[in-house]
């Protein structure tokens, strides 16, 4: 799936400098499975003096097993905690099988999903920092027989950066990356090496809407 673009007037992107338009345009540039469904969302508005945002839904049989988002924040003056002037911010949410919330290296697992998906997209980074969740839900009275669900929440932001400090800053690996880390995140197997990931109709779920 190659990321569709469309402009929310609070992104500010009509005053936004190019650089950080390019950098939006290689995030729209990144090829994702097509069993997720991305698209444009408005972006936080308090964090940085420039962003943009992608949403996207794992979906299998018409049913979502994994949901996230990853922010893409730009401050020119620079941020001294980012180490630079971009920071991407993701957010991962899946199912997993209830008997894993006990395990002591899910959190371990789950960073790992992150970092490992970071290294294989070739991206860039720097300043890695986040968060790992496990949520445990039981069902009593009425709702008993739904029995127990479980999920895994990953929460981090990095540093992107140019392996060559003359070449543009290219967001599509590390879109990329975040793409894998859900459908890793949501159980599904990794593509197998030598196979192309085709894109899919940007919008197809919810085109009607």
């Amino acid at each position: 799936m190659v990321v569709g673009q469309e402009t929310h007037p609070s992104t500010g992107a009509g005053a936004a400098p190019p650089e950080f338009r390019d950098a939006v345009a290689t995030m729209h540039a990144a090829r994702l499975r097509p069993e997720i469904f991305c698209e444009e969302m408005p972006a936080p508005q308090r964090i940085a003096p420039y962003a943009s945002a992608l949403s996207a839904d794992v979906t299998v049989d018409d049913t979502d097993i994994g949901t996230g988002r990853i922010i893409l924040l730009h401050d020119p003056a620079g941020n001294d905690a980012w180490e630079g002037t971009f920071r991407c911010v993701a957010y991962a949410r899946a199912e997993i099988d209830l008997e894993l919330i006990t395990d002591p290296m899910l959190a371990a697992v789950g960073w790992s999903w992150l970092t490992e998906a970071l290294e294989a997209h070739g991206a860039s980074y720097a300043a890695a920092s986040g968060t790992v969740t496990r949520v445990a839900t039981e069902s009593f009275g009425g709702m008993a027989e739904e029995g127990g669900t479980a999920q895994i929440e990953i929460r981090a932001s990095w540093t992107p950066l140019v392996p060559d400090d003359l070449a543009p800053l290219d967001l599509a690996p590390h879109v990329e990356a975040w793409g894998e880390l859900l459908c890793t995140a949501a159980g599904l197997p990794p593509v197998p090496e030598g196979v192309t990931v085709m894109p899919s109709r940007r919008g197809q779920r919810g085109s009607g809407r």
